[in-house]
């Protein structure tokens, strides 16, 4: 393992040194964060020095939420942040299997805008903002209306929930020792959990 954790207790600050810390180290830091809270909750009020977003953001370098939104369509900006990371030799080992698949939500984004993750990537390394690169995507692929778009975003948004996806959704769930949270309903939900986004 490349990382390296400093756990200070009477701080309560997690440091981040050397390069990528692997998720499940991150997840054994935020138990001993939780538990310095609940032991200590005068000292971690005033003497705190990160919060748990801090942590996450420390330890690593996330992409943005899938539930973020370019121009009304959901998960886009997270593809493309997936690919600014992946083009910096920053996109953590994690992510690596999915990045571009066809069967995941890189592959499955692309093919519902009709362009190939590849052309994508030379796209962004041209530069410009989302919206553009978007743009770009119409142009070469299809441009979306407000129907594809309402489409696009009950399957974006609802992905794990009541579907195919649901037993891979509980399975990550039981590994992450979080299968009584019914408040994550979906990967969307899980994502934000596991990058520090929900607490």
């Amino acid at each position: 393992m490349r990382g390296r954790i400093a756990l200070q207790s009477t701080s309560c600050e997690i440091q981040r040194t050397g390069f990528s810390v692997s998720r499940k180290l991150w997840e054994c830091a935020r138990v001993l964060a939780s538990l310095l809270k609940r032991q200590h909750p005068a000292n971690h009020a005033h003497h705190c020095t990160a919060t748990d977003d801090a942590i996450h953001l420390r330890m690593t370098t996330y992409p943005k939420s899938p539930k973020e939104m370019t121009r009304g369509m959901m998960y886009f900006p997270r593809m493309l942040d997936k690919i600014r990371l992946h083009l910096r030799g920053a996109l953590h080992e994690d992510y690596q299997e999915n990045f571009g698949a066809l069967k995941a939500a890189d592959g499955v984004c692309c093919n519902f805008l009709r362009v190939h993750h590849r052309d994508l990537i030379e796209r962004v390394k041209q530069g410009g903002t989302d919206e553009e690169i978007l743009e770009w995507c119409f142009e070469k692929g299809r441009r979306l209306n407000d129907g594809d778009l309402f489409v696009w975003n009950g399957f974006a948004s609802k992905l794990g929930w009541r579907d195919s996806i649901t037993p891979r959704l509980e399975q990550r769930k039981k590994e992450m020792g979080i299968a009584d949270r019914n408040d994550i309903q979906c990967i969307p939900d899980l994502i934000d959990f596991d990058e520090g986004r929900m607490d």
